[in-house]
Formats: structure tokens, sequence, C-alpha cells
């Protein structure tokens, strides 16, 4: 008898793919805005890339994970965690809910839970769904990295619609010489500039990897002090304690309750009703994409 084909889940970073969608456009001054007045550009540009993105990977199943809010529990742990990020475009305020309608227009599952942000549910959707499907994860966040393992890649946007950097788990370990869960101790001597937090510093990327590939974890860099030279050791020993902050801000949490039956996640059909309904919302680029990709 053969074997039943595993589902093939196609995570979403929402967030990604907006703030892409936004700059891309609004750089050159296209709001594209609705009836209404309001811009809707890096709404259709989202939605544009996910449908895009379904027709490249071909999955079985989709869900669209979403930042719920500014404050998460990382805020709890640091300050200053991403507190360098300026207020978003009040263009792009108001498209923060548009996206998530749209999203259900089309009948994909949203996915987002306050004070957590949009890598730790897809860390948990990765663990929940950890053998049991095939899973390609779209993004634009290197973070997303320490989540590789057999049966899951991440699809790195590059260009345009389609145009991606695929990384597999063979891929990651061939290119970094660890695995991907030691990307995340490697990060906690780097630190992330973007948000936020500084790691050790004087330690960069080539350093920090270095070290992990002799040492193997943050513990055992450290229990092997005496062993590295008096400028390296001193580094360490005056941000340890941000060093171990930096660890725990830099490990996506995979552990969210996300027990929605796979049908929930299931691809919708693209039909003259769902058109129909995006058209009246006046979203004519997603029309125009959609028409384009699955309408023969």
């Amino acid at each position: 008898m053969q074997a039943q084909e595993k589902p093939h889940i196609l995570l979403i970073d929402g967030m990604a793919l907006l703030f892409r969608s936004f700059f891309a456009t609004s750089a050159m001054g296209h709001y594209f805005p609705n009836a209404a007045g309001t811009p809707t550009n890096g709404v259709q540009g989202f939605a544009r890339h996910t449908l895009t993105a379904t027709s490249i990977f071909k999955p079985s199943h989709l869900a669209v994970c979403w930042d719920m809010s500014a404050h998460t529990f990382r805020n709890e742990l640091f300050d200053g965690y991403k507190a360098n990020r300026p207020e978003p475009a009040p263009e792009l305020m108001p498209q923060f809910d548009m996206a998530r309608s749209v999203s259900e227009l089309i009948g994909w599952k949203n996915y987002g839970i306050r004070g957590m942000e949009a890598d730790d549910v897809i860390g948990s959707m990765v663990a929940t769904w950890d053998g049991k499907a095939d899973i390609t994860i779209v993004t634009g966040d290197k973070d997303l990295l320490q989540l590789l393992r057999p049966g899951v890649r991440i699809a790195f946007m590059k260009k345009g619609y389609n145009v991606y950097d695929i990384y597999t788990y063979e891929r990651f370990v061939e290119e970094y010489g660890i695995s991907p869960k030691q990307f995340i101790d490697k990060k906690a001597f780097t630190g992330d500039t973007s948000d936020g937090y500084p790691g050790v510093k004087g330690i960069g990327p080539k350093t920090a990897l270095k070290l992990i590939k002799e040492y193997g974890s943050v513990e055992g860099v450290i229990e092997a002090l005496d062993e590295l030279t008096p400028a390296m050791r001193k580094k360490i020993e005056t941000d340890l304690e941000m060093l171990h902050l930096s660890r725990k801000l830099a490990e996506i949490h995979c552990e969210l309750d996300m027990s929605d039956a796979i049908d929930a996640l299931a691809l919708p059909i693209y039909d003259e009703e769902k058109r129909e309904s995006i058209e009246r919302e006046g979203y004519s680029m997603i029309v125009r994409q959609a028409d384009s990709l699955f309408r023969s």
C-alpha cells in the first residue's frame, strides 16, 4: 500500500511581506489608495507575494503568522529590545489590520498571539508539525535559520515576487559548519543591531562562529574561558550578563499551542465568488495577480 503523502505547509511571515511590500512602493510615492483614500500598497503587495509563493512552492496548506503588538515578553527581559526602531509610517498604520482582513477574505488562516512575535508563532508551528508535514517558510528574517531541520526549508525573499534564496538544513550545516540550533549561541555573542541588543562588545560574526565551532555553545565557551586569549576572555567577562541575556532574546520560543487540525490550514480555492469578494473591497491588483496565476 502506498504511504500517504505528507502535507506541505507554507508558513508566511506576514509582517516581513507587508513591510517589504510597503517600502518597495512607498519609496516611489505609490500608495494605491482605495475609494476611502486609505493606502493599500502594503496590503496588496503582501497578498500578491503570498499568492505567487503558493504558485511557486505548491503547498497543500498555508498559515500566515503575525506580530500582534509591539510589546512582547522580550521587552520584559530587556528594555532596549527593538527600542531603536522608528514608529511605522502613518500610511502603513491602517494596513496591519487590513492585511489580516484580506488574508481572511482570501481564505488563509491567520495566527498571532499577544506578547509573542511572528517568529515564535512560526517556530511553534514548526515544532508542532515536525516530522508530520514538510514546511516551507517565506520570510526576510535570518533569525529563522535556527528553525531549520530535515523537512523544513526557508525561502528568503530576494527580488520581486518570485526570486528566493532557499536554505535547507543541509545547506546551512555545509555553509556554517554548525547546527541551526547553535545559530542561537552564535547570535548571543554578536547581538542584533536591528533588534537593539549588543551581545558581547568587540566580537563579530567570524569570531562568534569560531568560538561556537570550537566549544559548542555559550556555556561551552564560558567553561573554557581559561583557554582563550586574555583579550578575548576580558571581552566575555565584561559582558557576561549581556551574553546570557542576548541568548535568551535570540532564541525563538517554540512552545505555543498550535494544535489546530491540519484541515484548518487547507489552501483555499480561488473561484468566481472569491474573486468577486476581493474585487468588491477594491483590491484590483490582487485580483489581477490571482487571475494571472490561477485562471487558465
